[in-house]
């Protein structure tokens, strides 16, 4: 038997990610992508499966040299729809399903978007992509800005990368454009009727809001409708069969605080009347934990609704896990929980009583799942990284749990390295969001730093969901305070239990994960190491200069700048950071618009011209999460540079 050694950073490439799932009309069949990263070319494919059911067999449907993706099936399921940039950009492709080659169906100068829809005839299909002229050059050419919100994370400057709602004729090959309303027009689905597309209209040129969508439809000439706006979120929603309501995730614009738990809602089309169906939960529909591998494939998709139209089905986030609800639409509120243990499942779709899903773990990343709804049986129809974790000495993990500063309960683990010894050197790494968690699902970046001989202390702080809205709402205008305790008693407890070296600690995370990395350094010297990733380091400037700031900042905050900056100052870690003395690298995305470079820059500035040992590690072209799904070399130089950083500061003598 060969001899398990731990997880390397060159495991990576190794791994087969599940990226997408869906099941034939007749539910026989399931077909899925997966992503593959070619070390040897520094690129990431995605790849077509077809699996059938009974047999169990599955045949590869693409050739593996592309990014093929965003698969759906044609109503008849004898075809299949993708996307594909195998000539370069991505066009939408038809593929039959019993064999034979994929037909290109578009050829937009800057490809098409990732938003495919059949007709319920199959005989068209709706897509969304930019307009269909050579980008704009702003390289060198003045040009002017109305929006309130101008440029976009991971899109860049919105008036030449905004997308439209596209209709094709499959018979005649005609295309039509639908929309032209400067708006970011996605996720389109078809009333049952087949006359009309409902979609989600983001980033509005008027608008501060750019990540929550109105709701709006276009019938097939052209003639567009308010279905639902002015929400604080509005997101997933799907016709139920009869086409007479939407059921979608939701809450109300109605003066309650960032963070506060989204519920499922029934709209009634006639009478315009909405129904909350879980307003008795105490956590969200819809919430989110926090993993690092590249599957954005597996986004919670639109809420899924049963054939009368009698119940949906969405995940609910609550503490560590992520599981599947089912909620009654109509009479008394029912809500029931499909999956259990500890791990995290993300919903892909339902045929009859199959429903088909992924599932993940600490120490796997997801495999398919189908599920049997009448007699509860759950099948895993994929090993895909079997071989590959059979030879991997994996770590174990343990659940922690302890009462802060305030007697409040905070759920934390520790996963522990399988080489060395107790206490192990440690990373305390936080999350981003910040109303987001940690959980049981696969991060590439614990099992590398697991593997290294370090211990991961990973924890669900004040401002995280799925322990209800007073745990989630915790730090509106207060941030750097019960986050900071709950962080801080977390790594007391993990000391306590001898799991933790505390003479031997770092601490690292992205986005709202390094505001309080950076947070941390300001304020205490335990820390031999800190590693933010794409920070917010300035609430005042990043009110101005982040695509979601003019609205982030005054929602956590509690108001603009000129209103409370006292506020604004407190909350800020560069207000503190002329008192940092912990060796820091800087890991920042040059055209990230989330958390800008200026945030990491100030903050650079600030510590070497007080003396302490400061780098950064820039990442250009990259956009926020570049180190989860950006280019491959910039994976690759943010995980040499987080081992080589701790093992510099964390390990040495």
């Amino acid at each position: 038997m060969t001899k398990r050694r731990p997880m390397q950073k060159e495991d990576l490439f190794n791994f087969n990610f599940l990226n997408g799932g869906a099941l034939s009309p007749d539910g026989a069949k399931a077909l899925y992508a997966v992503n593959k990263i070619d070390a040897d070319e520094d690129k990431e494919f995605s790849t077509l499966y077809l699996q059938d059911l009974a047999a169990g067999e599955t045949r590869q449907m693409t050739n593996g040299k592309a990014v093929d993706a965003s698969a759906c099936w044609s109503p008849d399921g004898k075809s299949i729809a993708f996307l594909s940039d195998r000539d370069g950009l991505a066009q939408l492709y038809l593929l039959p399903v019993d064999g034979g080659e994929a037909r290109q169906l578009t050829n937009f100068r800057r490809g098409i978007g990732d938003s495919l829809a059949w007709s319920p005839d199959g005989s068209k299909i709706a897509f969304s992509a930019k307009a269909d002229r050579e980008a704009a050059d702003l390289s060198t050419k003045p040009y002017r800005v109305n929006r309130m919100v101008y440029r976009f994370d991971a899109i860049g400057y919105l008036d030449d990368e905004v997308q439209d709602v596209y209709l094709l004729q499959l018979a005649s090959g005609e295309i039509r454009q639908l929309t032209k309303d400067r708006s970011n027009n996605s996720n389109l689905r078809w009333s049952p009727d087949g006359e009309r597309i409902l979609y989600d209209a983001n980033m509005r040129a008027d608008g501060a809001r750019p990540l929550t969508p109105d709701l709006m439809s276009v019938d097939l000439s052209g003639n567009i409708s308010t279905v639902l706006a002015g929400w604080a979120r509005i997101a997933k929603a799907s016709y139920t069969p009869d086409g007479e309501r939407i059921a979608f995730i939701g809450r109300p614009d109605d003066g309650k605080p960032i963070g506060t738990k989204s519920d499922l809602y029934v709209l009634h089309l006639a009478s315009g009347a909405i129904d909350c169906r879980s307003a008795g939960l105490d956590v969200g529909i819809g919430g989110r934990l926090t993993l690092d591998m590249p599957v954005s494939g597996l986004s919670l998709p639109n809420v899924l609704i049963s054939d009368d139209g009698a119940y949906a089905f969405t995940t609910v986030q609550r503490g560590g896990t992520d599981h599947i609800y089912r909620i009654a639409l109509n009479g008394e509120e029912r809500c029931e929980v499909v999956t259990s243990g500890e791990c995290a499942v993300f919903l892909l779709d339902r045929r009859g009583d199959r429903l088909l899903y992924a599932r993940t773990s600490l120490n796997a990343p997801p495999d398919l799942v189908l599920a049997d709804l009448g007699d509860g049986e759950a099948h895993q129809l994929t090993e895909l990284n079997a071989d590959h974790l059979s030879k991997i000495e994996l770590p174990e993990t343990e659940r922690l749990q302890w009462q802060s500063v305030d007697g409040v309960l905070v759920e934390g683990w520790f996963m522990k390295p399988p080489i060395g010894e107790a206490p192990y050197p440690t990373i305390l790494y936080i999350h981003g969001g910040p109303h987001a968690a940690f959980g049981y699902g696969f991060h590439f970046d614990f099992q590398m730093l697991a593997g290294a001989g370090y211990g991961l202390l990973f924890l669900n702080h004040r401002a995280s969901t799925g322990y209800g809205d007073g745990f989630s709402t915790a730090i509106k205008g207060d941030w750097g305070n019960l986050d900071y305790q709950d962080l801080m008693t977390g790594v007391d407890h993990a000391i306590a239990l001898g799991l933790a070296d505390g003479d031997r600690l770092g601490v690292c995370g992205l986005s709202g994960g390094g505001n309080l990395s950076c947070w941390i350094i300001g304020q205490t010297q335990r820390f031999k190491a800190a590693i933010p990733q794409n920070p917010v380091t300035n609430w005042r400037s990043f009110y101005g200069a982040s695509d979601i700031g003019v609205y982030f900042g005054v929602e956590q905050m509690g108001g603009h700048p000129h209103e409370i900056p006292e506020v604004y100052d407190k909350c800020s870690p560069i207000t503190y950071a002329h008192r940092c003395r912990t060796p820091t690298l800087l890991v920042q995305s040059e055209l990230d618009w989330r958390c800008p470079a200026e945030q990491s820059e100030q903050f650079y500035t600030v510590l070497k011209a007080n003396g302490c040992t400061v780098e950064m590690l820039r990442q250009p072209g990259g956009s926020h999460v570049a180190s989860i799904n950006g280019a491959i070399n910039l994976r690759r130089a943010h995980n040499d540079a987080m081992l080589d950083w701790f093992a510099t500061y964390v390990l040495e003598d």
